[in-house]
């Protein structure tokens, strides 16, 4: 008699053992909606600030990422915390800000494309921001070349603008910078391209290529280094590169960079480096966080001098 009446109450407690479980891992799975990468753009002092993120899930119940603010290297973030229906949150600690706080960010998520936000920066102050999905970039075929264009003629600085007071010269076949100051734009934006480039800087400078004005290609006096996220031929804070093929201060250097989407080929000095790597998202100091357009060639002026020539981008059709 024991043994039918145990039965039943056995199958009644796996069944709600399996209807909580299912339930749990339900309620887990809500918070995948807020997955993935976002191009987000904080309004702060009258100026909009482009930057990055990417929410990602840790077993079935926690949410981590990565955040690129205006300025420094992509941070991780140890939790994406749920506050309720639609609402998250997420700390980062500082890198190049002033005070000691970390920026603590609050997000509502509007809809499945589209979120806005707030962030309490390390000044005391809320700033509020509005993110949307970031496109994947991906090509449905392989690309189509045209002809090269000569970027900078050699001559003149005619094709390029700066970013503020300007310090760039251009002197016998070179485009100087002799002292930090402001960063230099095509005024034509590309696509998809490949970019030849050469350059040369005095020991310990630092400057930067940034692809579609978005991502940089990392210029740095790391001559007898190890590869790392922020040094020669990285893509600034996302892709180390395969080897540290790179020459003395002083010297003339190279890189051949492809870019077909977010799909990143980049040959230093002769040497491929990165090899069809993906790049998550904008790096700090990009010109905006459209990701979906068109972008310049930019170039870092602001951390010591530099020169380049040799600037040749040929498009895709």
């Amino acid at each position: 008699m024991k043994q039918r009446l145990l039965y039943p109450a056995l199958l009644t407690a796996i069944l709600l053992v399996s209807a909580f479980t299912t339930q749990s891992f339900a309620q887990a799975m809500v918070d995948t909606k807020l997955e993935g990468r976002w191009d987000i753009t904080i309004q702060k002092d009258g100026k909009e600030l482009p930057s990055w993120l990417e929410v990602m899930h840790s077993g079935r119940s926690t949410l981590f990422g990565r955040f690129v603010y205006a300025f420094g290297s992509a941070r991780p973030i140890a939790q994406v915390k749920r506050m309720g229906n639609n609402k998250y949150s997420f700390s980062i600690p500082i890198q190049w800000e002033p005070g000691t706080s970390d920026m603590a960010f609050e997000i509502t998520l509007v809809d499945s494309t589209h979120m806005t936000g707030t962030m309490l920066y390390t000044d005391g102050k809320n700033y509020e921001w509005t993110g949307v999905r970031a496109p994947s970039l991906k090509r449905k075929a392989e690309p189509v070349w045209g002809a090269p264009v000569k970027l900078f003629n050699g001559l003149n600085m005619q094709g390029w603008h700066t970013t503020g007071a300007n310090q760039w010269l251009a002197e016998r076949g070179v485009l100087r910078s002799p002292k930090s100051g402001s960063n230099l734009v095509s005024d034509k934006t590309f696509t998809d391209f490949k970019l030849h480039i050469e350059f040369r800087y005095p020991k310990g400078s630092n400057s930067g290529v940034y692809l579609r004005g978005r991502y940089e290609i990392q210029i740095e006096d790391s001559y007898g280094e190890e590869p790392l996220l922020d040094r020669f031929s990285s893509v600034y804070g996302f892709l180390v590169p395969n080897e540290m093929s790179i020459k003395k201060p002083g010297e003339w250097q190279s890189f051949d960079v492809t870019l077909i989407g977010r799909t990143v080929t980049v040959v230093a000095n002769g040497k491929p480096v990165i090899i069809k790597q993906v790049i998550p998202g904008i790096t700090g100091g990009a010109l905006d966080s459209k990701e979906g357009e068109p972008g310049p060639i930019y170039i870092q002026g602001d951390h010591g001098p530099v020169e380049f020539r040799n600037i040749v981008i040929t498009p895709v059709k």
